[in-house]
């Protein structure tokens, strides 16, 4: 009857309609087996308590500290919660007692229940959010195939078109103009596989290297020559 119980709605990214629904509970069963520990804990010391109060009924002084044990593991009770045992008391009729040691019973049933439903909840939380996160996971990875295959289609009719003018300008120009866009469609035909080469790394590693081993030579090779023109100039 004392007990309370914190509930975190925790409300799964819903990827596609053919998933089940979440159901409105945390999804990490470390809260929930500790919280349920703790309660346990609770539970037994405040039974042990009142049964030793009970046990010393003719000493006053062990009652009264056995229960104030037993009142510090539970809230404040209400003004009418506390006004309805002080009647109870007063009257002390067996009948009474007996229709609230009932209630007690029952309630803490109606409370194990739910606290059950509220475990077999967060495994299927947890079953279910991993059932999304997949999804999740298997749907990016579809959309980066989809673009994966769309920048490779292109590149194809690419390929095609220029083969197409090229061939046009074979027959209808010259072949010095088509047979270079020929090639072109060719290499762009080509690209997607080239990409997906597992050399293509060090392809392309190796030919930026090239084009600067180029550029560098370039440029000393034109110095060379600004100096050796200096050098001949009769000046």
């Amino acid at each position: 009857m004392w007990r309370t119980l914190p509930v975190v709605l925790l409300v799964g990214c819903a990827t596609t309609s053919d998933l089940p629904k979440q159901p409105d509970a945390p999804t990490d069963g470390g809260i929930i087996n500790t919280v349920s520990k703790q309660w346990d804990t609770a539970d037994q010391k405040v039974a042990a308590s009142i049964s030793v109060a009970r046990e010393n009924a003719t000493k006053p002084e062990v009652v009264k500290a056995e229960t104030t044990v037993a009142l510090s593991f539970l809230p404040a009770p209400t003004p009418e919660e506390l006004a309805l045992a002080r009647q109870r008391a007063t009257k002390a009729d067996q009948k009474d007692y007996a229709q609230a040691e009932a209630f007690g019973k029952k309630l803490l049933a109606t409370i194990d229940t739910n606290w059950a439903k509220v475990e077999a909840d967060s495994v299927e939380a947890k079953r279910i959010s991993g059932l999304k996160d997949a999804r999740i996971a298997e749907l990016t990875a579809e959309v980066e195939r989809v673009k994966a295959e769309a920048s490779k289609n292109i590149w194809t009719i690419t390929g095609a078109a220029l083969a197409v003018i090229g061939g046009l300008a074979c027959a209808f120009a010259s072949p010095r103009i088509g047979i270079p866009i020929l090639l072109a469609g060719a290499f762009c035909g080509a690209i997607p596989f080239i990409i997906d080469s597992p050399y293509f790394g060090y392809i392309a590693g190796g030919t930026l290297l090239a084009v600067a081993g180029l550029g560098v030579y370039w440029l000393w090779d034109k110095v060379r020559d600004s100096v050796n023109a200096n050098e001949s100039d009769p000046k």
